[in-house]
C-alpha cells in the first residue's frame, strides 16, 4: 500500500497526527474447519522470523570514506547495507519472504561522508533534489518498518520530513510528539498481517520508540517543537492498545540500549538506555529490537515482572556490520494464536559478499561523495595523528580548538562579550585520524571531526571551568606514583568513552593521575597566573556538550551567547582552505599534561 502509507505520512507531518499505519499483506484465510472425525486435529503452527538493523549511520558499502579505502578493522568485520541485503535475502529464501518482517532500530540519515553529502552539499530538501541514499537503499532491501533514532534529527526537522517522505515505510516514534497537542508525531506502531494456510491470519504489531536524550541533544531543532517523553511511560500506554487491535506478536523497535544508565545524568526525569526495563516493567511485549548503545547483544532474556513471561532481546552490532534475526514459533490454542517462543541470533556481514543489486543501485551516489571528500584544500607542513591524543596534549586537536576560538572571536565582534578571553573544547573523537605532511584533503579533516557537531558559545566562570576539567579527569584511571604506565588501560576508566573526555584551550594545567577523582587538576593558570574563580570566559563548545551530552557540569545552564547551524568539521576545512597550509606552529600549543605527584608522566 505505497499510496495510502505515503497519504498517511504527509498527514502525520502537516498535523502530527497520532493515527497508526496498518500495512495489509496477505488477507486472511478462513477458520480452520472443525475435525470431521472424533480425533482432535493438530493445533495449526506458524513459524515467523523477523529481522533487524540498527544504527546504520550511512553504511550502504564496506567502504571508509575517511581512508578511501574498503573497510577493515582487526576483528574482520566487514559493513553496509549492500551486505545486509545479501543476508536478508538468504533468510527470506531460507524461511520464506512471507513469514519474515524486517525492522530497524533507528540512526540512518547520519554518520558518513555519503549522509552528510546529502543533508548538506547536494540537499535533499532542494527543489528537484536527489533521493536520500539510505532511502533508496532500504526501499530496495524491503524494510518494513524503522523506528527513529537520535541522530535522525541532527539535520533538523524539514530533512527528517523530506528522508520520510521517500521511504516506502514508516518511520516509527510512539514517544515523538507534538509539543502542542501531545500527540505522536511520527507514526507509533505498524501492523502486518501474515496468512497461514486453514487458520486466521497472524497479526503482528511493532511499536517504535526512540531516545528521550534528543530533546538535550538536538535541542536548537526539536525545542518548542517536539517533546520525548520516556520509554517505559509510552510503551505501557501502547502495547494494551496494540493487544486490543488484536495484535497476537508485538515486537518493539527502540532506539535505545539495555543497561538502564543515561549519559545525562539527571537532567531529564527519562533513562536514556532503557529497553531492558521496558521488558521488564512492560507486560504484553514478546521481543525487543535493541539500538543506539552500538553494542552487540545477539540474545538478552528479562522476565517481565508483571506476567513472568520472558522478552528477548537483541542488538545487531552498528554499521550493518550485523543482522539480528527473532523466530517466533506460534501455536493457534483455544482460538487465537499464542507465541510459544522466541529465539533471537545474530548473522555476521562479513560471512556474505555485497548485493550487486544495491552496488549497481548507489554506484553513482558513491562516486561523487569519494570525488568529493579527495578534494584538496590545503597543505601540512608536518603529519599530525590522533595516535597518543588520549593522553598527550596532541598538536592534531588544538587545530580544533583554535578554529573554534576564531569563529567565536569573530561571532562576537561588536558584542558586550569581544573583550572576555575565548577558550574552547575539544575530544580525541578517532584514535587513528592523520593528516599527512603535503595536500591535505576535506576527508583527512573529515576524519579529525566525525560528528555532525556544530558550535555554541557560552559564558562561564574560572571556578566553572574548574569544575568541568575535574570531571573530565574522571576519564584516567587512578594510577600510582612508580606503577608502570601501560597506555592502554590508562584512559576510559569507569568506561567512559573517548568522546566525552575534553581538552581545553586557553589554560595551563596539569592532572595528577595518581590523586582522587574530584582533586586532580593541578597548577590551573590563565596567562601565567592561578586561575582567577571570578574570572569570565566565553567557552567554545560543540552542541552535544553545550546541551548537556556526556552530563558536564555548568556547561548545559550556562548562559548561551552564540551559536550557529554549520558544522564543526565544515569550519576546520574553510579555516585550513583559507590559510593554504596547515603548520602547527600556527595553532600547537602545549596546554596540558599528565602527571604523578607532581612528575610528568611523560
Amino acid at each position: 500500500m505505497p499510496l495510502n502509507r505515503r497519504k498517511f505520512l504527509k498527514k502525520s507531518a502537516v498535523t502530527g497526527a497520532g493515527v497508526a499505519l496498518t500495512g495489509a499483506v496477505a488477507a486472511p484465510s478462513a477458520q480452520a474447519a472443525a475435525p470431521a472425525g472424533g480425533k482432535p486435529s493438530k493445533p495449526k503452527r506458524y513459524s515467523l522470523t523477523v529481522m533487524g538493523t540498527t544504527d546504520l549511520h550511512g553504511h550502504v558499502f564496506n567502504w571508509d570514506y575517511f581512508k578511501d579505502a574498503e573497510y577493515s578493522d582487526t576483528a574482520g568485520n566487514a559493513q553496509g547495507l549492500a551486505r545486509i541485503s545479501t543476508l536478508v535475502n538468504a533468510v527470506r529464501k531460507e524461511k520464506g519472504r512471507r513469514n519474515t518482517l524486517l525492522l530497524d532500530a533507528g540512526d540512518t540519515i547520519q554518520g558518513t561522508p555519503l549522509t552528510y553529502y546529502y543533508a548538506k552539499v547536494d540537499p535533499i530538501t532542494a527543489k528537484g533534489g536527489p533521493v536520500h541514499p539510505m532511502a533508496q537503499a532500504m526501499n530496495a532491501i524491503g524494510y518494513d518498518a524503522v523506528a527513529l533514532g537520535n541522530h535522525e534529527f541532527n539535520y533538523g526537522i524539514e530533512t527528517l520530513r523530506k528522508f520520510e517522505s521517500q521511504c516506502h515505510f514508516p518511520l516509527l516514534g510512539a514517544n515523538a510528539l507534538d509539543a502542542k497537542t501531545l500527540k505522536p508525531a511520527f507514526p507509533p506502531y505498524f501492523m502486518k498481517k501474515f496468512h497461514v494456510p486453514g487458520a486466521p491470519a497472524v497479526k503482528v504489531a511493532v511499536l517504535g520508540l526512540t531516545n528521550p536524550g534528543i530533546a538535550i541533544w538536538d535541542k536548537a531543532y526539536v525545542q518548542g517543537k517536539l517533546t520525548f517523553p520516556g520509554l517505559e511511560e509510552q510503551a505501557a500506554k501502547w502495547v494494551p492498545k496494540l493487544r486490543s487491535m488484536g495484535a497476537d506478536v508485538v515486537v518493539v523497535s527502540a532506539h535505545s540500549g539495555s543497561s538502564g544508565t543515561s549519559s545525562y545524568g539527571d537532567q531529564l526525569p527519562y533513562v536514556e538506555n532503557s529497553a531492558a526495563l521496558v521488558a521488564q516493567q512492560v507486560p504484553g511485549i514478546d521481543a525487543i529490537l535493541v539500538g543506539h548503545a552500538h553494542v552487540e547483544i545477539p540474545e538478552l532474556k528479562v522476565t517481565n515482572t508483571a506476567s513472568g513471561r520472558t522478552v528477548v532481546l537483541s542488538e545487531p552490532l552498528a554499521y550493518a556490520e550485523r543482522l539480528s534475526l527473532f523466530d517466533f514459533e506460534l501455536v493457534f490454542e483455544k482460538g487465537k494464536w499464542q507465541v510459544e517462543s522466541v529465539a533471537a541470533s545474530v548473522r555476521n556481514s562479513n560471512s556474505v559478499a555485497d548485493d550487486p543489486r544495491i552496488t549497481k543501485l548507489l554506484k553513482d551516489e558513491h562516486d561523487v561523495v569519494v570525488a568529493y571528500v579527495n578534494q584538496v584544500v590545503g597543505t601540512a607542513t608536518e603529519t599530525l595523528t590522533t595516535v597518543e591524543a588520549r593522553y598527550k596534549d596532541a598538536p592534531i586537536i588544538d587545530l580544533i580548538t583554535k578554529v573554534q576560538e576564531d569563529v567565536v572571536k569573530a561571532a562576537l565582534v561588536g558584542t558586550e562579550y569581544a573583550s572576555l578571553p575565548v577558550i574552547a573544547q575539544a575530544s580525541p573523537f578517532s584514535r587513528t585520524s592523520e593528516i599527512p605532511a603535503g595536500d591535505v584533503t576535506i576527508r583527512d579533516l573529515s576524519s579529525l571531526y566525525v560528528y555532525d557537531n556544530t558550535l555554541v558559545a557560552k559564558l562561564l566562570t574560572g571556578a566553572q571551568v574548574r569544575a568541568y576539567l575535574e570531571y573530565s579527569a574522571q576519564y584516567f584511571v587512578q594510577t600510582a606514583a612508580g606503577e608502570v604506565i601501560d597506555t592502554a588501560k590508562l584512559t576510559n576508566a569507569a568506561n567512559r568513552p573517548d568522546y566525552n573526555y575534553d581538552y581545553v584551550s586557553g589554560l595551563q594545567y596539569d592532572i595528577d593521575i595518581a590523586q582522587a577523582v574530584g582533586s586532580r587538576i593541578k597548577n590551573l593558570t590563565y596567562n601565567g597566573a592561578a586561575l582567577d574563580d571570578a574570572q569570565q570566559f566565553v567557552f567554545a563548545v560543540n552542541n552535544y556538550r553545550a546541551n548537556g551530552g556526556g552530563a558536564f557540569p555548568h556547561v548545559a545552564s550556562a548562559k548561551e551567547l552564540w551559536a550557529e547551524s554549520t558544522e564543526i568539521r565544515t569550519r576546520i576545512a574553510e579555516w585550513v582552505t583559507a590559510k593554504g597550509s596547515l603548520d602547527p606552529k600556527e595553532f600547537a600549543s602545549v596546554d596540558w599534561k599528565l602527571t604523578r605527584e607532581g612528575t610528568p608522566v611523560f
